[in-house]
């Protein structure tokens, strides 16, 4: 994975995080931590956001798979761009910025999940309940979704996601460990920077599929390399 594409995840990620906390927030706070001393408090926070991040890196092998397979179809370069272009448009259209209506059966099957999960005051049942909370149809998770099937590996896909995970975490982990957001401000700076970051994402992902052989940003990628891409 260039290191363009690595900063982008972690940029995402951060970006996100002010839209993960007006989307997730109620639920980050409802993680049942808080009746715990502040060490076991801690664990229980880090094992909720593992949970939820694990849940992401899974779905990179999900997309790791699509775009290897792409990637040896010598379909890597213009799925990049294709990718790219497509972030771009629904960017432009505000459409990952509103509420993403997913399956109502499965929405269902999740926030049961959740619930179970949070009832069972236990560090496993946090663990859950972080995974769960990582299927919940989100906007942001799709571009980063995106954007790890664009890697064209599986390891590289994975990484993606886990970076994307990481960028998330300080926010959400200072939310459910203080009960309190970030300041008015901060909010309005982030949430001024989400769209220029995603665009940054998807104009790194056109620049990556032209093989400008510009090294860490659009590197070369022969016909011949596609053909023998590995999952490692």
């Amino acid at each position: 994975m260039t290191t363009a594409i690595f900063i982008s995840a972690l940029l995402l990620g951060l970006a996100s995080s002010l839209h993960c906390i007006g989307m997730c927030g109620p639920l980050v706070m409802s993680v049942p931590v808080h009746y715990l001393p502040p060490q076991k408090k801690l664990w229980g926070i880090l094992v909720y956001q593992f949970g939820r991040i694990g849940t992401y890196m899974i779905l990179g092998v999900l997309a790791g798979l699509i775009g290897w397979r792409i990637g040896v179809a010598g379909w890597q370069q213009f799925f990049s761009i294709g990718m790219g272009i497509i972030i771009l448009l629904f960017l432009l259209s505000n459409k990952y910025f509103k509420k993403v209506q997913g399956w109502k059966w499965f929405n269902q099957k999740i926030s049961g999940l959740i619930s179970w999960s949070m009832h069972r005051h236990s560090f496993s049942g946090m663990y859950l309940m972080g995974a769960a909370n990582g299927l919940l149809p989100c906007g942001m998770v799709y571009i980063a979704i995106s954007g790890a099937m664009a890697t064209g590996t599986i390891l590289h896909a994975i990484l993606f996601m886990l970076v994307f995970g990481l960028g998330t975490l300080p926010a959400l982990f200072s939310l459910a460990f203080w009960g309190a957001g970030l300041s008015w401000q901060n909010k309005q700076a982030m949430r001024k920077m989400v769209p220029y970051v995603v665009g940054l994402t998807a104009i790194l992902l056109i620049i990556r599929g032209l093989n400008l052989n510009i090294p860490y940003i659009s590197p070369f990628i022969s016909e011949r390399s596609a053909d023998t891409v590995s999952c490692h």
